[in-house]
């Protein structure tokens, strides 16, 4: 029998976070959730209760990041499994017509949110001695490609954040970065349209995903790992 984890993980109100919630859950875990949709959040304690939590958060804003990991370690103890995926993608178009403000608002999601998450529950983690970080990447991360360049910017130095952090982190500990293949979300669409809709569902990606999620160990450290 599977050891009951707490899993945090990011980015649950909608895409890969949100399909994750009930198979983790029906797996006999419990998920300390965050995302940006309040009605979200609420929907989700509603339906499943204590011990699981789900709260709305920014993850780009430190002082809620901040707020929101202290009240979930104080309830449910440091993350076994922390998932890093809270993130969003530019609109589909060159990079010289992309503003600079838009520019910065994904990589401040996407880069600056990841690594104020890890900032928080790293420390727990550490003193606990044991964990799993996984940090979700994409193969725009490792590949570049045309009218994404923000996103691929971000989702570089998501890979980059990971196997620098997986220098540092002490033994028994372990952070990889994790590129998921290619979901029909909300997000693709934003770039592909309904292009996206060749591409599985969200909530069929999310069972075999369970099951090497949580398969990580200490020895996975450092890894960089796809998932098609």
């Amino acid at each position: 029998m599977t050891t009951a984890k707490h899993i945090v993980l990011t980015g649950t109100s909608r895409g890969l976070g949100r399909a994750l919630v009930q198979p983790l859950i029906d797996r006999g875990h419990t998920i300390s959730g965050c995302g940006r949709s309040a009605s979200a959040a609420e929907a989700f304690q509603q339906i499943h209760g204590d011990p699981h939590r789900f709260a709305c958060v920014d993850v780009s804003d430190a002082g809620q990041v901040t707020e929101w990991a202290a009240a979930v370690v104080a309830a449910n103890g440091p993350p076994d499994l922390l998932l890093n995926n809270a993130g969003v993608i530019n609109r589909g178009a060159p990079f010289w017509e992309i503003s600079a403000e838009e520019f910065a608002h994904v990589l401040t999601i996407n880069v600056i949110g990841s690594a104020n998450v890890l900032r928080q529950f790293l420390p727990a983690m550490i003193d606990a001695g044991n964990g799993v970080i996984v940090n979700f990447s994409s193969g725009w991360g490792r590949h570049g490609a045309a009218d994404v360049v923000p996103y691929c910017t971000s989702k570089f130095a998501v890979e980059g954040l990971s196997q620098a952090l997986a220098d540092e982190v002490p033994k028994g500990l372990a952070v990889v970065s994790l590129n998921p293949g290619i979901i029909n979300t909300d997000m693709l669409k934003t770039v592909w349209g309904e292009g996206a809709t060749r591409f599985p569902s969200a909530e069929s990606w999310a069972l075999p995903a369970v099951d090497l999620l949580l398969g990580l160990s200490a020895a996975d450290n450092g890894k960089r790992l796809s998932l098609h």
